[in-house]
């Protein structure tokens, strides 16, 4: 047993490596959730989500649905607004379902995908 002034540099020193043992857990754990939170805050691209999601039926027309490229699309903006045709592809239209049938896309993303039906007509 280690006595006198080296016992208390020996309990100094374990409770050092125990408390950077700590450290080291709780800065991976605060690591791991900061790069959850960046990841969920990035999002998908207006075309990343119409060419996954909303290609299948604007694409085509299917069920009546403005195609891509339609000018339909500027005058439903100037008629209805952006934001209008926003909330109604979050909630769903005629035969669209809501958000398209993805309930895990954002709002953000089906704002992008919006918008980005829209400025294929512009071209």
């Amino acid at each position: 047993m280690i006595t006198g002034p080296w016992q208390r540099l020996s309990s100094i020193v374990l409770r050092r490596r125990h408390m950077s043992r700590k450290m080291s857990v709780i800065v991976l754990v605060l690591g791991f959730v900061v790069s959850l939170s960046l990841s969920a805050t990035a999002g998908r691209t207006g075309q990343q989500v119409y060419e996954s999601i909303c290609r299948t039926c604007h694409g085509t027309g299917l069920s009546g649905a403005p195609r891509f490229g339609d000018k339909i699309w500027v005058q439903l903006e100037k008629k209805e607004g952006l934001k209008e045709l926003v909330k109604d592809a979050i909630k769903g239209e005629r035969a669209m379902p809501p958000k398209g049938g993805y309930a895990d896309c954002t709002d953000e993303e089906v704002r992008a995908a919006v918008k980005y039906l829209i400025d294929s007509s512009r071209k």
